[in-house]
């Protein structure tokens, strides 16, 4: 049996308000994280900061993010690689002095 088109957009309703709690949910957490590694202190472009998260993204998701390992060196050889973040009110910044 068909669902009625009311019912439907009950439904995605819902589903649109579990969403944006569970989004606000996760900017939360990766605000507080970015706020305790010193992010809120540095004065970077948004476009910028952007691009750096989203090369974390792929990072940990598998793809093609920067690794210190080398191509798909992440849990292969049983190795622990660690990156340094600089952090501070000179992190992120090139050539100046």
């Amino acid at each position: 049996m068909k669902k009625p088109s009311a019912k439907i957009r009950d439904e995605i309703a819902k589903l649109q308000e579990q969403l944006k709690i569970a989004e606000t949910r996760e900017a939360e957490r990766i605000g507080r994280i970015a706020l305790k590694a010193g992010l809120g202190d540095i004065e970077i472009d948004e476009a910028e900061l952007q691009a750096a998260f989203d090369q974390l993204s792929r990072r940990f998701r598998g793809g093609q993010g920067a690794t210190t390992g080398g191509k798909g060196a992440a849990g292969t050889s049983g190795a622990t690689s660690t990156t340094t973040v600089a952090s501070g009110p000179n992190a992120g910044r090139t050539g100046e002095a």
